[in-house]
C-alpha cells in the first residue's frame, strides 16, 4: 500500500470516528429520566401549572428528547400517565389545569401554527378547540370547573384577551358533593 493510500485510509478512519462521536453525543440517552417517580430530572422542566385543589402539577419537559407536557401527582409523588396527550409532530406548551386536573388546556404548535387544545383525562383524548383564528394564540388558562378558557390572541394585530365559554352541556370538573350552579 502506498503512502498516499495509507494517509487516505487514516483520514477516512478519522472521519468515521468523528462522525460516530457526533452521533453518540447528539443521541438522547437510553434512560432519559433519573427515576420515573421524580418531579425534577436532569432535563429542562418549565412552565409549571398547579391544579385548583393543589394535588397535581403539570409542566413542560424535554425528558424524552422532545417537548411534552407531563403531570405529577404531589400526593402520590409520581408522574401521571396521560395517554394521547403528547403528539410526536406537535410541540406542547403552556399547560393550565382545572380544579382536579381532569382538564388540561394547552398550546400545541404543529408546523408553526399554534392552536389551543383541551385534554380530558376521563376520556383520555385531546381536542383542538374550534377558535377559527389564523393568527397566533398563547397562554391559555382554564377555569377551575373546566367550562371557560381564557387566552391571548393576535387576530387584531396586537395581543388581546379572549374568553371561550365551552357551554352549559360540558361535564364540569367539580369536587364530589359540591353544588353545581350554572347561570
Amino acid at each position: 500500500m502506498s503512502a498516499r493510500q495509507q494517509r487516505a485510509k487514516r483520514l477516512l478512519w478519522g472521519i468515521v470516528l468523528i462522525l460516530t462521536g457526533l452521533i453518540v453525543a447528539c443521541s438522547p440517552p437510553v434512560n432519559s429520566q433519573i427515576e420515573p417517580t421524580t418531579l425534577n430530572s436532569r432535563y429542562t422542566e418549565e412552565q409549571p401549572a398547579l391544579s385548583g385543589n393543589g394535588r397535581f402539577l403539570a409542566f413542560v419537559s424535554n425528558r424524552g428528547g422532545t417537548r411534552q407536557i407531563l403531570m405529577y401527582d404531589l400526593q402520590q409523588q409520581q408522574l401521571v400517565d396521560l395517554p394521547s396527550l403528547n403528539r410526536r409532530n406537535a410541540i406542547a406548551e403552556s399547560p393550565s389545569l382545572s380544579y382536579t386536573g381532569r382538564y388540561i388546556a394547552y398550546i400545541a404548535n404543529e408546523r408553526g401554527t399554534p392552536v389551543i387544545e383541551l385534554y380530558d383525562q376521563a376520556t383520555q383524548r385531546s381536542q383542538i378547540l374550534p377558535l377559527g383564528y389564523r393568527r397566533g394564540v398563547r397562554n391559555p388558562s382554564i377555569s377551575p370547573d373546566g367550562r371557560t378558557i381564557v387566552f391571548e390572541t393576535s387576530r387584531r394585530g396586537q395581543w388581546d384577551i379572549e374568553v371561550l365559554d365551552r357551554g352549559f352541556d360540558v361535564e364540569l370538573d367539580i369536587p364530589d358533593g359540591s353544588p353545581v350552579s350554572q347561570e
